[in-house]
Protein backbone atom coordinates (compact mmCIF):
# COMPACT_ATOMS: atom_id res chain seq x y z
CA UNK A 1 0.00 0.00 0.00
CA UNK A 2 1.20 3.48 -0.77
CA UNK A 3 -0.51 6.63 0.45
CA UNK A 4 -0.88 9.41 -2.09
CA UNK A 5 0.97 12.55 -1.02
CA UNK A 6 -1.86 14.71 -2.33
CA UNK A 7 -4.25 13.00 0.08
CA UNK A 8 -1.83 13.50 2.94
CA UNK A 9 -1.10 17.16 2.25
CA UNK A 10 -3.88 18.28 4.59
CA UNK A 11 -2.23 16.60 7.62
CA UNK A 12 0.69 19.04 7.88
CA UNK A 13 2.84 21.26 5.70
CA UNK A 14 5.65 18.68 5.59
CA UNK A 15 3.50 16.72 3.13
CA UNK A 16 3.67 19.66 0.72
CA UNK A 17 6.26 18.00 -1.49
CA UNK A 18 6.77 20.95 -3.82
CA UNK A 19 7.44 23.39 -0.97
CA UNK A 20 9.93 21.09 0.74
CA UNK A 21 11.65 20.26 -2.55
CA UNK A 22 12.04 23.94 -3.44
CA UNK A 23 13.51 24.80 -0.04
CA UNK A 24 15.90 21.83 -0.07
CA UNK A 25 17.20 22.66 -3.53
CA UNK A 26 17.80 26.24 -2.37
CA UNK A 27 20.00 24.97 0.45
CA UNK A 28 17.42 25.51 3.18
CA UNK A 29 17.00 21.83 4.04
CA UNK A 30 17.89 22.27 7.72
CA UNK A 31 15.04 24.70 8.19
CA UNK A 32 12.55 22.20 6.84
CA UNK A 33 13.04 19.85 9.79
CA UNK A 34 12.55 22.42 12.54
CA UNK A 35 15.96 23.98 13.04
CA UNK A 36 18.00 23.58 16.27
CA UNK A 37 20.32 21.43 14.16
CA UNK A 38 23.16 20.99 16.62
CA UNK A 39 21.15 20.94 19.84
CA UNK A 40 18.48 18.40 18.89
CA UNK A 41 20.82 16.32 16.77
CA UNK A 42 23.16 15.78 19.71
CA UNK A 43 20.30 15.35 22.18
CA UNK A 44 18.67 12.47 20.33
CA UNK A 45 21.99 10.74 19.80
CA UNK A 46 22.95 10.93 23.47
CA UNK A 47 19.52 9.73 24.59
CA UNK A 48 19.58 6.60 22.43
CA UNK A 49 23.20 5.86 23.26
CA UNK A 50 22.47 6.20 26.97
CA UNK A 51 19.40 3.95 26.64
CA UNK A 52 21.10 0.94 25.14
CA UNK A 53 21.64 1.57 21.45
CA UNK A 54 25.10 0.19 20.68
CA UNK A 55 27.28 0.37 17.55
CA UNK A 56 26.50 -3.23 16.60
CA UNK A 57 22.75 -2.58 16.37
CA UNK A 58 20.78 -1.83 13.23
CA UNK A 59 18.90 1.44 13.75
CA UNK A 60 15.91 2.64 11.72
CA UNK A 61 15.35 6.41 11.75
CA UNK A 62 11.72 7.07 10.78
CA UNK A 63 11.23 10.55 9.36
CA UNK A 64 15.00 11.06 9.29
CA UNK A 65 14.78 14.15 7.07
CA UNK A 66 18.18 15.53 6.11
CA UNK A 67 19.91 13.62 8.94
CA UNK A 68 19.97 16.07 11.83
CA UNK A 69 20.36 13.07 14.09
CA UNK A 70 21.57 10.78 11.35
CA UNK A 71 25.02 12.32 11.10
CA UNK A 72 25.65 11.40 14.74
CA UNK A 73 24.28 7.88 14.40
CA UNK A 74 26.22 7.17 11.20
CA UNK A 75 29.41 8.19 12.99
CA UNK A 76 28.60 6.06 16.05
CA UNK A 77 27.16 2.87 14.55
CA UNK A 78 29.11 0.19 12.77
CA UNK A 79 29.34 0.77 9.03
CA UNK A 80 26.05 0.07 7.26
CA UNK A 81 23.93 -0.10 10.43
CA UNK A 82 22.06 3.19 10.02
CA UNK A 83 18.89 3.22 7.89
CA UNK A 84 16.48 6.05 7.32
CA UNK A 85 13.09 6.59 5.70
CA UNK A 86 11.45 9.90 4.99
CA UNK A 87 8.60 11.35 2.99
CA UNK A 88 10.92 13.72 1.13
CA UNK A 89 13.48 12.47 -1.37
CA UNK A 90 14.90 15.99 -1.56
CA UNK A 91 15.72 15.99 2.15
CA UNK A 92 17.24 12.52 1.94
CA UNK A 93 19.42 13.70 -0.94
CA UNK A 94 20.52 16.77 1.01
CA UNK A 95 21.34 14.63 4.01
CA UNK A 96 23.52 12.29 2.00
CA UNK A 97 25.05 14.64 -0.57
CA UNK A 98 25.62 17.62 1.72
CA UNK A 99 25.56 16.69 5.39
CA UNK A 100 27.20 13.25 5.30
CA UNK A 101 29.69 14.08 2.56
CA UNK A 102 30.75 17.28 4.30
CA UNK A 103 31.79 15.18 7.28
CA UNK A 104 33.24 12.33 5.24
CA UNK A 105 30.62 9.96 6.68
CA UNK A 106 28.97 8.91 3.41
CA UNK A 107 31.46 6.05 3.14
CA UNK A 108 29.92 4.44 6.24
CA UNK A 109 26.51 3.76 4.70
CA UNK A 110 25.40 2.95 1.15
CA UNK A 111 23.03 5.46 -0.35
CA UNK A 112 20.46 2.64 -0.55
CA UNK A 113 20.15 2.81 3.25
CA UNK A 114 18.06 5.96 2.79
CA UNK A 115 14.67 5.40 1.17
CA UNK A 116 11.69 7.60 0.38
CA UNK A 117 8.46 6.32 1.96
CA UNK A 118 5.11 7.97 2.43
CA UNK A 119 3.62 5.20 4.56
CA UNK A 120 6.36 4.17 7.00
CA UNK A 121 7.26 1.06 5.01
CA UNK A 122 10.82 -0.07 5.75
CA UNK A 123 10.37 -3.62 4.45
CA UNK A 124 12.21 -2.93 1.14
CA UNK A 125 15.48 -2.78 3.09
CA UNK A 126 15.10 -6.51 3.64
CA UNK A 127 16.57 -6.48 7.17
CA UNK A 128 15.31 -6.53 10.75
CA UNK A 129 16.06 -3.67 13.10
CA UNK A 130 17.24 -3.70 16.71
CA UNK A 131 16.02 -0.18 17.52
CA UNK A 132 14.03 2.60 15.86
CA UNK A 133 13.59 6.33 16.33
CA UNK A 134 10.91 8.80 15.29
CA UNK A 135 11.99 12.30 16.32
CA UNK A 136 9.37 15.03 15.85
CA UNK A 137 7.18 12.75 13.75
CA UNK A 138 4.23 11.86 15.98
CA UNK A 139 4.03 15.56 16.86
CA UNK A 140 2.74 16.15 13.32
CA UNK A 141 0.50 13.08 12.91
CA UNK A 142 -3.11 12.24 13.82
CA UNK A 143 -3.62 9.11 15.88
CA UNK A 144 -4.47 6.72 13.05
CA UNK A 145 -1.22 7.58 11.30
CA UNK A 146 0.66 6.86 14.52
CA UNK A 147 -1.05 3.46 14.56
CA UNK A 148 -0.10 2.94 10.92
CA UNK A 149 3.52 3.70 11.75
CA UNK A 150 3.52 1.21 14.64
CA UNK A 151 1.81 -1.39 12.49
CA UNK A 152 4.38 -1.08 9.71
CA UNK A 153 7.33 -1.08 12.08
CA UNK A 154 6.02 -4.23 13.71
CA UNK A 155 6.92 -6.08 10.51
CA UNK A 156 10.60 -5.10 10.56
CA UNK A 157 11.60 -4.94 14.23
CA UNK A 158 13.13 -7.79 16.20
CA UNK A 159 11.27 -9.04 19.27
CA UNK A 160 12.41 -7.02 22.25
CA UNK A 161 13.53 -4.08 20.11
CA UNK A 162 12.70 -0.61 21.40
CA UNK A 163 11.13 2.20 19.42
CA UNK A 164 11.76 5.73 20.67
CA UNK A 165 9.24 8.33 19.47
CA UNK A 166 8.60 11.88 20.62
CA UNK A 167 5.17 13.43 21.07
CA UNK A 168 3.59 16.50 22.61
CA UNK A 169 1.86 15.34 25.78
CA UNK A 170 -0.75 17.18 27.79
CA UNK A 171 -0.08 17.63 31.51
CA UNK A 172 -2.56 16.10 33.93
CA UNK A 173 -4.38 19.43 34.26
CA UNK A 174 -4.55 20.03 30.49
CA UNK A 175 -7.85 19.92 28.59
CA UNK A 176 -7.59 17.74 25.48
CA UNK A 177 -10.09 19.65 23.34
CA UNK A 178 -8.33 23.00 23.85
CA UNK A 179 -5.05 24.25 22.48
CA UNK A 180 -2.12 24.00 24.84
CA UNK A 181 0.88 26.34 25.17
CA UNK A 182 4.06 24.38 25.86
CA UNK A 183 7.07 25.62 27.77
CA UNK A 184 9.90 25.65 27.00
CA UNK A 185 9.64 26.28 23.30
CA UNK A 186 6.40 28.32 23.08
CA UNK A 187 4.79 25.69 20.82
CA UNK A 188 0.98 25.68 20.71
CA UNK A 189 -0.56 22.23 20.11
CA UNK A 190 -4.07 21.13 19.18
CA UNK A 191 -6.34 18.08 19.36
CA UNK A 192 -7.34 18.23 15.71
CA UNK A 193 -4.54 19.80 13.68
CA UNK A 194 -0.78 20.04 13.43
CA UNK A 195 1.02 20.17 15.81
CA UNK A 196 -0.99 17.56 17.71
CA UNK A 197 -1.04 16.85 21.43
CA UNK A 198 -1.92 13.59 23.16
CA UNK A 199 -2.70 12.09 26.54
CA UNK A 200 -0.96 8.91 27.77
CA UNK A 201 -4.13 6.88 27.14
CA UNK A 202 -4.01 7.90 23.47
CA UNK A 203 -0.47 6.59 23.08
CA UNK A 204 -1.39 3.37 24.88
CA UNK A 205 -4.37 2.93 22.57
CA UNK A 206 -2.13 3.36 19.53
CA UNK A 207 -0.55 0.00 20.45
CA UNK A 208 -3.90 -1.81 20.79
CA UNK A 209 -3.98 -4.95 18.67
CA UNK A 210 -0.42 -4.38 17.47
CA UNK A 211 2.80 -6.16 18.51
CA UNK A 212 3.89 -3.30 20.74
CA UNK A 213 3.64 -2.29 24.37
CA UNK A 214 4.25 1.18 25.76
CA UNK A 215 7.00 1.05 28.38
CA UNK A 216 7.04 4.66 29.49
CA UNK A 217 6.56 8.29 28.57
CA UNK A 218 9.18 10.59 30.02
CA UNK A 219 10.69 14.03 29.93
CA UNK A 220 14.12 14.11 28.31
CA UNK A 221 14.90 17.84 28.34
CA UNK A 222 13.73 18.52 24.81
CA UNK A 223 13.96 22.29 24.12
CA UNK A 224 10.39 22.36 22.77
CA UNK A 225 8.86 20.18 25.49
CA UNK A 226 8.40 17.03 23.41
CA UNK A 227 8.15 13.91 25.57
CA UNK A 228 9.81 10.60 24.75
CA UNK A 229 7.52 7.59 24.28
CA UNK A 230 9.34 4.27 24.52
CA UNK A 231 7.75 1.17 22.98
CA UNK A 232 8.88 -2.45 23.02
CA UNK A 233 8.29 -4.93 20.20
CA UNK A 234 6.54 -7.99 21.66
Amino acid sequence: MSLELSALSTINTYYNEKRVDKAAKAGRHRGQIGGLWNEIGQLQFEYLRDHGVSPAMRLLDVGCGCLRGGIHFVRYLNAGNYYGIDLSQSLLDAGYDIELKKLGLHTKIPRENLRQSGDFDASPFGVSFDAALALSLFTHLPLNHIRLCLDRLGDVMTVGAQFFATAFMLPSDGTWRQEYHHSPGTIVTHPDRDPYHYQPADIEYACHGLPWKLLRIEDWNHPRNQSMCVFERI
